[in-house]
């Protein structure tokens, strides 16, 4: 199997959001979490109501019967992963789903894309 059809595998899973639908359901009651590296959120910004949750420790973080869990570690949590581009996010919030978070999912075109949408451009990221 090559990324990109990992890549795709995952995201036939996920009722991916746009930045738009992403600020919706963070308003509604939604955990988005940031899993971007420490240097790439102070070099490219952060987005404030984020939970930083680094990549390397988001299933522990996030799997209810585990010791490291968050106290907001739930099955039925509304997870919205986000990473720079949005890719990492779909193969990590693919990843939450199999470990049970079943509406976890990611953000089309990632933080640079909700960035964008908070600048109040009209880019549209590509799915």
């Amino acid at each position: 199997m090559t990324i990109d059809e990992m890549l795709a595998e995952a995201r036939a899973h996920l009722q991916r959001l746009t930045p738009a639908q992403a600020e919706a359901a963070l308003h509604d009651g939604a955990v988005v979490v940031d899993i971007r590296p420490a240097a790439q959120r102070q070099h490219e910004g952060e987005l404030p109501e984020a939970l930083v949750v680094e990549r390397n420790v988001l299933e522990w973080r996030f799997d209810p019967e585990s010791d490291a869990a968050l106290p907001e570690a739930d099955h039925d949590l509304q997870v919205v992963v986000l990473c720079q581009e949005g890719y990492t996010s779909s193969l990590a919030a693919a990843s939450l789903r199999q470990l049970g978070v079943h509406r976890a999912t990611d953000v089309i075109g990632g933080f640079v894309a909700w960035r964008e949408l908070r600048a109040g451009s009209t880019h549209v990221p590509p799915r």
